[in-house]
């Protein structure tokens, strides 16, 4: 499969996170390009992609194998590896890549600390090292970084055939193989580094509300509700955000605010009039005061 695009892949170096991102006119580009395990490393592999360099690329870095020996390992053992374009970064942030040189121009790929960025099929030669500059420059987390990144590439001429899908994928310094912090795609879309951004915004929101629901199991009403707030700012017109936000302004005194909120909800998604009596009293405190405002 020729996936025509442009990826990074990358280590944070306060955080230890590891992570890809990718951007291409091909359908479905997240389950071929980006992959990554917790403490071992992440992979990037495009071109005429071999889906198998992600997973046994990981598994070399696992035993202790270096990115650039890794590599040598995979395409000496590939007939094709001369259409191939893969990045690898492991978990001490050592880096490397391979462009072949049957890769369609404008092709190629530039590293740097902890951080590889590759292309093929591009507008120009300029992509790969204006990702470069994007990336060392922004500032903030990782996942936004390396959007970044896909943001400069696009700005830079992008490739020949447009845009169509794009992934996230960022994995902890450490955990389960399964373990994902970020993992986000966006199959079918036609702008897809818009959309992708909108998702990990709205992934952003519902971490905030999901702190929010573990410091009301606690009791920590007020400090639940500041999360609620930020989850509801995040995302203002999501009304399942909006329902559990009023809920934890109830409980933290602001009681008309909170109840406001919940008939907003509803205004938008009249499910949740359904619900708010459905909810315990032991699991959603603030519950039989709003029925009881709202007279459900």
């Amino acid at each position: 499969m020729v996936v025509v695009t442009y990826s990074i892949v990358a280590r944070d170096q306060q955080t230890g996170e590891l992570g890809v991102a990718v951007q291409s006119h091909w359908f479905g580009v997240g389950p071929i390009v980006p992959w990554a395990r917790p403490g071992v490393g992440a992979v990037a592999t495009q071109a005429n992609a071999r889906v198998a360099y992600g997973p046994q690329a990981l598994d070399l870095l696992a035993r202790g194998v270096s990115p650039a020996d890794a590599i040598a390992q995979l395409t000496a053992a590939d007939p094709g590896a001369a259409g191939r374009q893969v990045a690898v970064i492991d978990a001490r942030g050592r880096v490397a890549a391979h462009t072949g040189a049957s890769c369609m121009a404008c092709a190629g790929h530039v590293t740097g600390d902890q951080v590889s960025c590759q292309a093929n099929i591009m507008a120009n030669e300029t992509v790969w090292g204006r990702m470069l500059e994007a990336f060392t420059t922004a500032a903030g987390p990782l996942a936004g970084r390396l959007l970044a990144a896909l943001d400069a590439a696009e700005a830079a001429g992008g490739d020949l055939r447009g845009r169509q899908s794009a992934a996230l994928l960022v994995v902890p310094a450490e955990g389960e193989p399964w373990e994902e912090s970020v993992s986000l795609r966006v199959e079918d879309h036609p702008e897809p580094l818009v959309e992708l951004r909108r998702l990990l915004e709205l992934q952003t929101a519902y971490e905030q509300a999901g702190i929010g629901d573990e410091l009301t199991n606690q009791g920590r009403h007020d400090e639940a509700a500041a999360h609620y707030r930020r989850a509801q700012e995040l995302a203002p017109g999501n009304h399942e955000l909006l329902f559990w936000s009023g809920l934890g302004t109830v409980l933290s005194g602001e009681v008309d605010r909170g109840v406001e909120l919940v008939r907003e909800a509803i205004a938008l998604h009249a499910g949740w009039a359904e619900l708010l009596p459905r909810l315990r009293p032991e699991s959603a405190p603030a519950a039989p005061i709003v029925c009881e405002r709202l007279g459900l």
